[in-house]
């Protein structure tokens, strides 16, 4: 069976000029927590003493944007760009998006080289064997909405009680099992 993947998505010109003038630390903020939403507190005690403050950058080849970013031991944080990194992960926006959404297999997307890890390649078994690993939610556009995001991220201030769902599942981690 010859599979043929879909055309690349590719940035208008003016939209790919602006992202490539724009500053990393905004989009590897809005990473960084929706990782600490949806990783951080399923992360194994040993794969994060193996993260623990290294230089961790995502690449999205066709948006040419990328994201960097650090593991401190309780959460994930933005990192200014450097030229170093440990582990680099990089792929179109269509493929992380596949991902993302779990239509697609890591190792399939590698070994069609339309994934690629560059850097600490020990480390970069782990943190994908543990992304397969962990009980994520599949990507659900609908819960990105601005009023499930600002819902997620109220809960998470100090002293504020979980909102009940109607079928109890945690509202902080929508369609993982109660």
């Amino acid at each position: 069976m010859n599979h043929t993947p879909p055309a690349p998505f590719t940035l208008p010109s003016p939209l790919a000029a602006l992202t490539s003038r724009l500053p990393a630390f905004p989009g590897s903020m809005l990473l960084v927590t929706a990782l600490n939403l949806g990783v951080a507190r399923q992360l194994p005690r040993d794969v994060g003493d193996m993260l623990l403050n290294k230089r961790l950058r995502i690449h999205v080849r066709d948006a040419r944007v990328t994201f960097d970013f650090t593991w401190t031991g309780g959460a994930f944080a933005p990192r200014a760009r450097h030229a170093e990194t440990d582990l680099c992960i990089a792929a179109s926006a269509h493929d992380f998006l596949l991902l993302a959404q779990r239509q697609q297999d890591p190792d399939t997307l590698f070994f069609n080289r339309r994934l690629v890890m560059e850097g600490d390649t020990e480390l970069g078994l782990v943190v994908k064997n543990t992304l397969d690993a962990l009980e994520l939610p599949v990507l659900d556009l609908q819960q990105w909405a601005p009023r499930q995001v600002l819902s997620r991220l109220s809960a998470l201030r100090p002293g504020a009680r979980p909102a009940q769902t109607p079928s109890g599942a945690d509202p902080l981690y929508p369609g993982a099992r109660p």
